[in-house]
């Protein structure tokens, strides 16, 4: 089956998030966190190296949107059921519409973690995958220092498949790193 023809509803919700595919026009929120959270993000994302500009966000986001619509790469944008406020992003990219299974990445806004956000946006997004796109396999990958987004994959029950030594360079390119991999199937 194409990947186009799958029925994606456009919110998931978990309890006290709900996760939307982005959309034209949500570049000024994400830049906002991004600004927000830049030193805790720094170190773990290329993305952010240098801070970006909200144009340049504003453009990453319609490329999200258009990767969700082509089914290449499915970006949520996390947002807190009561407040509306954006609470960061996750996705599953590195599809394999074949088998399929799924890679999860996720950031924070750092105004709002240690509140148990990302686990439970991650546990949620686990369930839809293998809920509703009938996933073999996800996988989250981090590097072997982020102690912080290791704990994620461990509180929802992802198993530590390796380390991958010297498997990556750090967000800023200057040094090698070690690469997690974590994974549940079914």
């Amino acid at each position: 089956m194409n990947p186009q023809l799958i029925e994606l509803p456009s919110t998931i919700n978990t309890e006290r998030l709900f996760l939307r595919m982005p959309k034209p026009g949500d570049g000024k929120a994400v830049n906002d966190a991004i600004r927000a959270s830049i030193n805790e993000l720094k170190p773990w994302l290329p993305f952010v190296q240098n801070t970006p500009a909200v144009e340049d966000t504003e453009q990453n986001i319609r490329e999200a949107y258009i990767n969700f619509l082509n089914r290449e790469s499915l970006r949520f944008l996390i947002f807190h059921k009561q407040s509306q406020a954006l609470i960061g992003s996750t996705s599953l990219h590195n599809i394999d519409w074949r088998i399929p299974k799924f890679e999860i990445g996720y950031w924070v806004d750092t105004r709002f973690s240690g509140s148990g956000y990302i686990t439970e946006a991650i546990k949620g997004l686990s369930s839809f995958a293998f809920d509703e796109l009938k996933a073999r396999r996800l996988e989250i990958r981090c590097e072997s220092t982020n102690h912080k987004s290791r704990l994620i994959p461990e509180r929802i029950g992802y198993e530590l498949e390796g380390i991958l030594r010297n498997e990556d360079l750090s967000a800023d390119g200057k040094r090698l790193t070690d690469t997690c991999i974590y994974s549940k199937v079914q």
